[in-house]
């Protein structure tokens, strides 16, 4: 597995440039161009297709106390729309997340020390969206990733959501939204900005992404973000993305009795 350079330059800082630093303060965002090779995009959906065959036969339904949710593709076959803690079970996907160019991200909290966390939160968690005349799980509603440490009994903690991405996804096919400079804004505008996850309407001031397979995007925890539905059906519509995230705290890793956060059990009912 070898990952591509964009990161990494003479006057970069911890793998950023300071350019990027300053647009990460100031926006919230960032969208770095082929970050891995589509070749390596692809042994990442085959450790997956892998994993998923497994939970399937298995009939996996809760990894660690996180949910895992199933639903059906364009060809009416039962697959993993959501995984969590998906690098426990592949050492490809678990090394990638030990790559440098990942934790050089992790620069982008200081003066918080933050930290990948595969055993943490939901761990690694991949998103499969695929549009079909059935699906009910194709799109998000704007929302902050913040609220969930409140759940946790805790104060907000800064925390960062890396996606990498494996379709290509253009704006015109729905995908990433995000408000900019929104990170910045007091605790009661994070949490009621918009209404969590209920609220699809577009913003005219949100920011899209033209997506390739082998993109990085990163968002600050707690600026508003939504996915836009795909206007296709299939295949087309597809995007699949690994969210790798980092975040700051104590250590608090997950295992096998851990109980299921009550913000899932909130989350699919609003999902629902």
């Amino acid at each position: 597995m070898v990952l591509n350079e964009p990161l990494i330059s003479p006057q970069s800082i911890d793998g950023l440039t300071a350019e990027q630093v300053a647009s990460f303060s100031k926006n919230g965002f960032l969208h770095i161009k082929n970050f891995v090779s589509r070749d390596t995009v692809r042994l990442f959906i085959q450790a997956l297709q892998r994993i998923e065959a497994n939970w399937i036969a298995e009939k996996v339904d809760k990894i660690n106390g996180t949910p895992i949710k199933y639903g059906r593709d364009e060809h009416g076959q039962l697959i993993v729309q959501r995984f969590a803690f998906a690098s426990l079970f592949s050492p490809v996907l678990s090394t990638f997340l030990q790559s440098p160019e990942l934790q050089a991200l992790t620069t982008l909290l200081r003066p918080y020390e933050g930290r990948i966390s595969e055993e943490e939160k939901d761990g690694l968690v991949v998103n499969h969206y695929v549009r079909t005349p059935e699906s009910n799980f194709s799109r998000m509603g704007w929302h902050t990733d913040s609220p969930r440490d409140l759940f946790l009994g805790h104060r907000i903690r800064p925390m960062l959501n890396v996606g990498l991405h494996l379709d290509d996804c253009p704006q015109s096919n729905g995908g990433l939204r995000v408000l900019p400079g929104t990170h910045r804004q007091n605790t009661l505008m994070t949490l009621f900005r918009k209404r969590q996850f209920i609220d699809h309407r577009p913003d005219r001031r949100e920011v899209g992404f033209d997506i390739e397979a082998g993109d990085l995007t990163i968002h600050n925890g707690s600026l508003w973000h939504r996915v836009e539905q795909s206007p296709k059906l299939g295949a087309e519509s597809r995007r699949r993305v690994m969210y790798i995230p980092i975040i700051t705290g104590d250590y608090q890793p997950k295992h096998a009795a851990s109980k299921t956060p009550f913000y899932h059990v909130l989350g699919a009912k609003i999902l629902k």
